[in-house]
């Protein structure tokens, strides 16, 4: 019997394909791959409001399922990945976890701290990356150099910045922007424990001190970093508004499908005052 490295046994599989309104065919083809990723991406937002409430951030399979599947809630990368490793490794999927180093357009060289999936198909290695947030790709990247793709409105490449130090950018108006940078060392579930501890904790994580809600689209993507909610279009419009502490509540749940009960939004809006 192979070992399950990504709890899918413990994954209710029926309830995630509801969540994310699939009813395809589960073969562990690229399509289906393909489909899933998109599909996760339009239901699951990525947030961190367990964080900014001064929660842990558990990542084991039940956890995990009955926060993203069982409310309408989301999660940041760990969160996003891991759920999703469990469905591919469920369905019959080679996957191997990765990690990188954000870069968002700065050269500043950061810590390890992202989340991201290999999967190999027909010997085909694909990156998948459900968690990345507003920037992130809709649909598996091919793990090769020299190829641009188009989701939607979005252009990505990636390249072989290194020996063995591949690099994902997206393409902008004014030109290539580097979102991060990762080598092809497997990780493992423990790996994922220590980087999540310090990205939830530490005071100079970009996660701990402000709200971060993003959703991404093929033609728009919505961003809510502290008080600015910001819509991007690909062509490069950009919309931005700020959003008083007594909106936030509306705003989650109406932009993002974010439904959060009456504690929990008196917690977050004095939070976010």
């Amino acid at each position: 019997m192979t070992e399950s490295l990504w709890s899918g046994a413990e994954l209710d599989l029926d309830a995630y394909l509801r969540r994310i309104g699939y009813d395809g065919s589960l073969r562990p083809t690229f399509d289906t791959l393909r489909a899933l990723h998109r599909g996760h991406l339009a239901a699951i937002p990525f947030e961190n409001l367990e964080i900014v409430l001064g929660r842990s951030v558990p990542l084991d399979v039940p956890t995990v399922q009955a926060k993203l599947v069982g409310q309408s809630r989301g999660g940041y990368c760990f969160e996003h990945n891991l759920l999703f490793a469990a469905v591919l490794e469920r369905l019959g999927y080679s996957v191997t976890g990765l990690a990188s180093r954000v870069r968002m357009g700065s050269d500043q060289r950061r810590a390890t701290t992202h989340m991201l999936l290999r999967v190999d198909i027909a010997g085909e290695g694909w990156l998948a990356d459900v968690g990345f947030g507003g920037d992130g790709p809709l649909e598996p990247i091919p793990l090769r150099t020299g190829v641009e793709l188009r989701h939607g409105g979005w252009t990505f490449d990636l390249v072989e910045e290194a020996p063995g130090v591949f690099l994902l950018r997206s393409h902008r108006p004014d030109g290539w922007f580097d979102l991060h940078a990762f080598t092809l060392e497997p990780r493992y579930p423990v790996d994922y424990g220590l980087f999540n501890y310090y990205t939830s904790t530490h005071p100079r994580s970009p996660f701990t001190p402000r709200v971060i809600v993003q959703r991404n689209g093929p033609d728009v993507r919505r961003t809510l970093v502290g008080q600015e909610l910001r819509t991007e279009r690909p062509e490069g419009s950009v919309q931005r508004r700020d959003v008083p502490a007594d909106e936030l509540p509306t705003v989650l749940a109406k932009v993002f499908g974010i439904e959060l009960d009456a504690q929990d939004a008196r917690s977050i809006r004095d939070r976010h005052r």
